[in-house]
Parts: structure tokens; sequence; C-alpha cells
């Protein structure tokens, strides 16, 4: 069952590094909240590329990946994220209503994977769409976005205490992304009915180490204050659908300084 949609129990990441120098994106800067891609992988932010007021970002097969949010504003907020349409804490089909992470004022967080328990997380990683974590669990209708929706927090009053051990203990049980079954029927047919494109989707991975615990939260509206979406695919896909992901793939993140070795250095080509 969906918590009130004013008042819930939601994560809170805890003994997370913040992380500084976000990399610029590629259009109109964020008022509130910065969402960003790190491809954990090969270490880098992924660009950010504009097109028909839709952002986009080239994702690699097999590279893990994890969202980074920084929330912009002077109180907490709450940030309820999806991956593929699925809500990244409890498994279930997303809806902005759902639970999510706490971030305190200008804290940032990075989620690098489906919430298993309070202590573990799977790894997402791009993956071909049969194999996403949607795919397998009979949702690959909305495989190749992120979206992120942030609320703002409602005044409180009065300090609040600790929850009480017996709501922990519920909200444990629903709070974690159950495992993927094997690819239903509808999932292989469209699957295979997609995947003469390659399209991208969101794999369930390792397992990982990574703690959380609970907090009240009520939010100020029932609407988000902002929704972010980034759509992800390959670089031929998004090349395809006029992306403008540059003419080619992109180059190496760490470029090396001494490629070749070489005794002394060369005469000039003649002009």
């Amino acid at each position: 069952m969906n918590p009130p949609p004013r008042s819930l129990f939601a994560l809170a990441v805890l003994a997370l590094a913040a992380f500084a120098g976000a990399a610029a994106a590629h259009g109109p800067p964020l008022t509130q909240s910065n969402v960003e891609i790190f491809d954990r992988t090969e270490g880098r932010v992924l660009p950010i590329y504009w097109h028909d007021g839709r952002r986009y970002v080239v994702g690699k097969p097999g590279n893990e990946y994890a969202i980074r949010v920084r929330n912009g504003s002077a109180g907490r907020v709450l940030a309820v994220m999806s991956v593929d349409g699925v809500n990244v804490i409890t498994g279930d089909t997303a809806s902005a209503q759902q639970s999510g992470y706490v971030l305190s004022a200008y804290e940032s967080t990075e989620i690098a994977g489906w919430r298993t328990s309070l202590s573990r997380t799977a790894a997402f990683y791009f993956t071909s769409l049969p194999d996403s974590y949607a795919a397998r669990t009979g949702r690959p209708d909305d495989v190749g976005v992120i979206g992120v929706a942030i609320f703002a927090e409602r005044p409180r009053p009065i300090a609040l205490g600790e929850l009480r051990r017996q709501d922990v203990a519920r909200e444990a049980k629903t709070a974690q992304a159950p495992m993927p079954e094997a690819p239903s029927s509808a999932a292989k047919e469209a699957g295979a009915a997609r995947d003469q494109a390659a399209k991208l989707g969101t794999g369930y991975g390792r397992s990982e180490a990574s703690y959380a615990s609970y907090t009240r939260f009520e939010r100020a509206s029932e609407t988000p204050a902002e929704t972010i979406a980034i759509y992800y695919d390959s670089f031929q896909n998004l090349l395809a659908q006029g992306v403008p992901v540059g003419p080619g793939p992109i180059a190496r993140y760490r470029p090396n300084p001494f490629p070749e070795s070489g005794r002394f250095v060369p005469d000039p080509r003649a002009q």
C-alpha cells in the first residue's frame, strides 16, 4: 500500500559523503535541484544533451551508474526516484506519491542501485532491454528514462521524535525492491520486438552495502515542486533520433599523456 500523499516515511541515506564539483550541463540550469548521471565504471559525469526540450545521456552497455541529486534549497526535500518507470526503493510501478530519499538543506547524495534492504542495494547498470529490471518484472514500456520528483517539506512547528519501532518494522517490509523473476512472456515479446534497435535499459546488478534509515517527512503539497526526467540510450540510437550527441563516440575521458614512446622530437611536416 502506498503511503498517504502528504505524510509518509521516507528513506534517508546514511554515511554517504557529499560530492562536489558538479559538471556543467548543456541546457538551462535547474533552479532548486540538480540531477546528474554518474558513470561509475568510467568515473565521469555523463554529458547531458538537449533535444526538443528533453535531457538525454549516452549509456554504455555493461557500465554501472549512479543518480546524483543535489538539494539547492535551504530546507529539506524529498526526492522520489524512478528508473524505467519503477520506484528505486520499493520496486513498484513508479508514482510521485511513493517513498523517496530525504535530503537536508544543500545536501548532495548518490543513489547507485535498487534498494533491497536498509543496508543493501543492487547496482544500476546499462544493459539490453530484455535484461532490464523493468522488463524482467513484466514492465518494459517505460524503459529508457530516469525520473526524480522533488517535494518541499511542510514547515514543522515542533521537532519530530524517533519513529516507533513497530512503524520502522512495518515500513521495512515494503521499502525494498524485490528480486526480478525470469522474463515473462509479455516482456520477452516486447523485448524481441524492440531488440532490433538495441535499446538500453537498467539491470539489477551486484549487491552492495548502502545504509539507510527512516525519517518522517510531510510534503508541503501533493504535487512535486519540480520533476526532472533524463532519457538515456545508446549513442547510435540517440543519434538516429536526432539528439545532438556529436559526430562520434565520446573521446577518452582520461587521455594518455604518453601514448607512444619516441626518442626525440621529430621535424615538423612540410607546409
